[in-house]
């Protein structure tokens, strides 16, 4: 599957054909050097493809450039950083702010 995930204002967004939403993360700006992921959804038709991963990638792509971290309240993201975290520790704002 290709996904093309559009940047919505705080939220990473796939849309299917007919335009509608079918997966998305979002998250709040904090304008300081880190953002809340505070929601990911995938549609149920989708589960199981990774779908979710891949839009948290994007999210931490786009941290990255901007050098902000990531705070997670969104429980898919808070167990990725915790299943993964030798490839998200570098972006998780837990990680960072006892430093």
């Amino acid at each position: 599957m290709d996904n093309n995930f559009k940047k919505k204002g705080t939220a990473f967004v796939l849309n299917n054909e007919e335009g509608d939403k079918i997966a998305e993360i979002h998250y709040k700006d904090t304008n300081e050097d880190y953002v809340i992921a505070d929601h990911t959804l995938v549609d149920k038709s989708l589960r199981g493809h990774g779908i979710a991963e891949q839009l948290l990638d994007k999210l931490v792509t786009e941290m990255e450039k901007e050098n902000k971290t990531i705070y997670a309240t969104c429980s898919f993201v808070v167990w990725k950083f915790q299943e993964n975290s030798d490839k998200y520790d570098h972006i998780n704002y837990e990680k960072h702010k006892q430093a």
